[in-house]
């Protein structure tokens, strides 16, 4: 593929994902979000706050539909695979190895899905593929000016998750080990983005610190036990969505590049895989008090990418049309089954159903049934449930949450 072609491909692509985003109803996360974004803070219970601004701006624009509120999602997915772009011609130069590490991010279910739903991970995964493309590009340059940019877009991935600290270690630990890095190490500009970085995720540290560190407790406390019982059956949980989400052939070729990047040893090759370890040896070990969420590892495909197309060009160029038509036609069957159901699947067995159909429906019929009994006020302890209802209902009626997550509108 040609970058002209590829260019084109990417501008229909996210004209797709815009049209997606504006017909499939909202997963109760995202409204959940669209709650945080109507009362805008630096810090919130459940996590970092980039995701209520990030969907302000959406809604500033559209208001309050899914495309308002998703609006920035299909445009992050497009800027991120330009700069994951980018980091691949700067790190592996004259292996096309950009491009094919571009095509293979669009290839999986995990950003097809996530470029369409709005969470913390959208965000989270545009400023994490931004760290790694500056540092690419001072890998490439020699410029320590590039520290700066590192650091700014690190801080914006803390501000959008808390996992966003791990591209920090991983890039703290190749400097560490390379000649290159350690001789950066003995100037200036590498700290100041480090603490640049912190700059801008200090209101979210001051929010914390003023509500009893409540979000950092409750993301700490994930894994505060063990479940050493469980643990085989977690693993196995996060290996098979993780085949089904970044597709089988992707995956295949990621992981052939990975270890092509490990065994060759040098310093690009060393950076993509310290991307992909470090977070990777947090979920091994979180795999032991609890399961992994399926989309947690999303911050591990930018660098398993390049990896795959830096370190083992010669397979991924071979074998990438096939994958990533497989992974092209299992994105284009989940947003059909968002839009259309076309397989008859049951309820019970329909990821996309379970999360997104039936909302409107149900908020019409609580509308109905609540001025037929002069109510204005419902409740309910789900905290998806209050959102879902919060975004639906007539605005005559209100709606609060009960219990330790309280969303009201």
């Amino acid at each position: 593929m040609t970058p002209r072609a590829w260019l084109i491909l990417l501008a229909a692509l996210t004209a797709l994902r815009l049209i997606v985003a504006a017909i499939v109803p909202l997963a109760p996360d995202e409204a959940y979000y669209w709650l945080w974004s109507r009362h805008l803070q630096p810090g919130y219970f459940d996590d970092s706050p980039l995701i209520a601004w990030w969907i302000r701006i959406g809604t500033s624009v559209f208001g309050s539909s899914m495309l308002g509120i998703r609006l920035l999602s299909p445009i992050s997915a497009a800027i991120g695979s330009l700069l994951l772009w980018r980091a691949g011609e700067d790190l592996f130069p004259a292996r096309s190895a950009g491009l094919m590490a571009a095509v293979l991010l669009n290839a999986t279910l995990l950003l097809n899905a996530g470029a369409i739903v709005t969470t913390p991970d959208t965000p989270l995964l545009l400023f994490w593929t931004a760290t790694l493309a500056a540092v690419a590009r001072w890998h490439a340059t020699a410029d320590d000016r590039w520290w700066l940019a590192a650091g700014l877009a690190a801080g914006l991935a803390l501000d959008a998750k808390y996992t966003g600290l791990l591209i920090l270690v991983a890039i703290g630990l190749w400097l560490l080990t390379t000649p290159a890095g350690r001789a950066a190490l003995a100037r200036p500009l590498p700290w100041l983005g480090l603490a640049l970085s912190f700059v801008v995720f200090a209101p979210v540290i001051l929010w914390n610190a003023d509500h009893g560190w409540a979000s950092f407790a409750k993301q700490g406390g994930r894994s505060a036990h063990l479940d050493l019982a469980g643990a085989p059956g977690h693993l196995a949980g996060l290996i098979g969505s993780q085949i089904g989400l970044v597709t089988p052939g992707v995956i295949v070729l990621m992981t052939i590049g990975l270890w092509s990047a490990l065994r060759r040893r040098s310093p690009a090759g060393d950076l993509v895989a310290l991307t992909v370890l470090v977070p990777g040896a947090v979920f091994a070990e979180h795999i032991l008090s609890g399961a992994v969420q399926p989309n947690w590892p999303a911050i591990m495909i930018p660098g398993a990418a390049l990896a795959a197309a830096g370190a083992a060009p010669g397979i991924t160029r071979r074998f990438l049309t096939p994958a990533a038509a497989l992974g092209a036609a299992m994105s284009a069957l989940v947003y059909a089954q968002a839009i259309a159901a076309p397989l008859p699947l049951p309820v019970a067995r329909d990821p996309t159903a379970l999360q997104l159909a039936g909302w409107r429906g149900l908020a019409t019929a609580l509308g109905a049934l609540a001025r037929a009994h002069h109510v204005d006020t419902i409740g309910a302890v789900d905290y998806g449930l209050v959102a879902e209802l919060g975004h639906d209902a007539s605005r005559h009626l209100a709606v609060v949450g009960i219990g330790a997550r309280r969303p009201c509108c």
